[in-house]
């Protein structure tokens, strides 16, 4: 195994982690802006109102696109599985 292999492997892995998290993450981000931004606003600072909403848009995100997610990492990893004898040999 050559090292140009393990970098298209490595880099090909962190691509995939970035794409099926992304969706999550900018979700997460986004109800957190809206709900500190209310925050600011009311002058409520509460911590319990900035992690209920981002738990439940979680939540929310997941059961959306989670078969996606799951369906991705799946594909990758059968694409490193059957890629393990053209590496080694």
């Amino acid at each position: 195994m050559d090292p140009s292999q393990v970098l298209t492997i490595g880099r090909e892995g962190l691509l995939t982690l970035l794409t099926v998290v992304a969706p999550l993450l900018v979700v997460v981000m986004a109800v957190g802006l809206v709900v500190s931004i209310l925050q600011a606003a009311t002058q409520i600072h509460e911590a319990t109102l900035s992690f209920v909403p981002k738990l439940l848009a979680a939540f929310a995100t997941l059961a959306l696109v989670g078969s996606w997610m799951i369906t991705s990492l799946v594909e990758y990893l059968q694409r490193v599985i059957t890629s393990i004898p053209t590496v080694l040999g």
